[in-house]
């Protein structure tokens, strides 16, 4: 059964149960005194225009059957509330008409109700607009025909790949070719697939005037479905991995959809694709904190053959940082990107190729120590300090005194912190008078001229 997310469904049909009050006939009493009422137009079953051929209904989940519409209009352009009054029946037996009505149908407007149909029927209905102020009603609309199926397919499509064998490594680079069967299921209508979790297929929202825009899998932009080649037959994709995911084991998952968009079992298929990633050489110096790092970016030589990378993305993990860098004539690209993560930078480069293949990542990083070097000649890690003697503790940045603004420090475990500026070297000397005995602790950080703080360091030493 086609449906939107359980919660939205639900809501939506109680706030239209209580805005609309879908009752049997009752004769309004608010409207026009004059005026003729128009027949209603637009018509909608399933959040799809409504199927005028019987010997073609729509065929829908009887939930979303249920679920009609069509815009109400009066000669009278004072006239502000209309009724949409609905009649439907089973088409074996057309005796059995129900009727059910909006009696807040805005003019001009889509006015909604919803039919109470059975699973595995074929149904008919229409509509017509009636003023509530005198009664005077319009023509019923021609008939739509509506067949309800809340029957998934009874099987889980097949999958096959044919450039991937089953458990085999292959190269990438280029889109791969799913083909998608129906395994003998003779009503599949298309096939929904994902390299991620599978959503809802179809959902609908309001367009103009309250029509109703259905979005489906197969429509979008990307789509993240195909239509059969025909009712019960197979489909071919040639689907690119999303970045992150174009190398080891790839899965793709499945499932059919029915003409009434009642989601079949999913299967999971998995291809194993070779590693594409381009080679990160670095050009320049051994990396210093806050200092530039040029780089060079060379394409794996299989997508390369397949398809030229025409840019390079380049994610530095440890800042978040995203930068992107057109390749050259060769395909080949240089960049110099400021290094500056108080740990080090590792950085994570994809090749994106003209037919869209993102590789897997190449990587480069390198680990930075910006702890602090403390000393102390008046209490020594390796002896004990006296209790009120002063003493005083150096502290030193192991990168570049220039790149240092200030020391933020504390004696007392982190209740209590100082921030003192660094002197022309990036130092700074500070000073603790100990009141008693015991062990004691130096907690301390610099802060570059840049406002990035650096690793905080420690320092332990006795009291006797």
């Amino acid at each position: 059964m086609t449906r939107l997310p359980g919660r939205r469904l639900r809501a939506a049909l109680t706030a239209t149960a209580a805005a609309f009050s879908l009752t049997l006939l009752v004769p309004g009493a608010a409207g026009a005194a004059t005026g003729t009422p128009n027949t209603p137009t637009d018509l909608y079953n399933a959040f799809q225009p409504c199927a005028t051929d019987p010997g073609a209904p729509l065929v829908a989940g009887s939930d979303w059957g249920g679920q009609v519409r069509g815009i109400t209009g009066s000669t009278d352009p004072a006239v502000t509330r209309l009724t949409a009054q609905f009649r439907y029946w089973p088409v074996a037996d057309p005796a059995q008409v129900t009727t059910v009505e909006n009696t807040w149908a805005r003019p001009g407007w889509e006015a909604s109700a919803k039919l109470g149909l059975a699973a595995g029927a074929t149904y008919a209905w229409q509509v017509r607009t009636v003023d509530p102020a005198n009664g005077a009603a319009s023509d019923w609309t021609a008939s739509c025909y509506v067949a309800t199926d809340d029957s998934a397919p009874s099987a889980a499509a097949v999958v096959t790949t044919p450039a991937f064998p089953d458990g085999q490594w292959a190269p990438g680079g280029a889109p791969i070719e799913f083909r998608l069967d129906p395994n003998g299921v003779a009503d599949v209508a298309g096939y929904q697939y994902s390299f991620r979790d599978l959503t809802v297929p179809f959902t609908a929202t309001d367009g103009d005037r309250g029509i109703p825009v259905l979005h489906g899998p197969y429509d979008v932009d990307p789509p993240f479905g195909v239509r059969a080649d025909f009712l019960g037959g197979p489909a071919t994709v040639h689907l690119l991995p999303p970045a992150g995911m174009s190398s080891g084991p790839v899965t793709l998952s499945v499932r059919s959809l029915d003409r009434a968009g009642n989601p079949g079992p999913i299967v999971r298929h998995t291809i194993y694709v070779s590693p594409t990633a381009p080679t990160v050489t670095q050009l320049s110096h051994n990396p210093l904190f806050g200092k530039p790092v040029t780089f060079r970016f060379t394409p794996n030589p299989g997508t390369q053959a397949i398809s030229p990378t025409v840019s390079y993305t380049v994610t530095n993990t440890r800042t978040g940082r995203t930068t992107v860098v057109p390749a050259g004539a060769d395909s080949t690209a240089e960049t110099t990107l400021l290094l500056n993560h108080p740990l080090g930078d590792l950085l994570d480069v994809t090749a994106t190729s003209a037919n869209g293949w993102i590789s897997s990542a190449g990587q480069w990083g390198h680990y930075l120590d910006t702890t602090p070097t403390i000393t102390s000649t008046d209490f020594p890690a390796d002896g004990a300090g006296t209790v009120g003697t002063p003493g005083t503790f150096h502290l030193a940045p192991k990168i570049s005194g220039s790149e240092i603004a200030s020391w933020t420090y504390s004696f007392d475990w982190g209740a209590h912190t100082v921030t003192v500026p660094a002197d022309a070297h990036g130092e700074a000397d500070v000073s603790y008078t100990p009141t008693e005995s015991g062990w004691y602790d130096i907690d301390a950080w610099a802060t570059t001229k840049d406002g990035v703080q650096l690793t905080d360091g420690y320092y332990d030493f006795t009291v006797s």
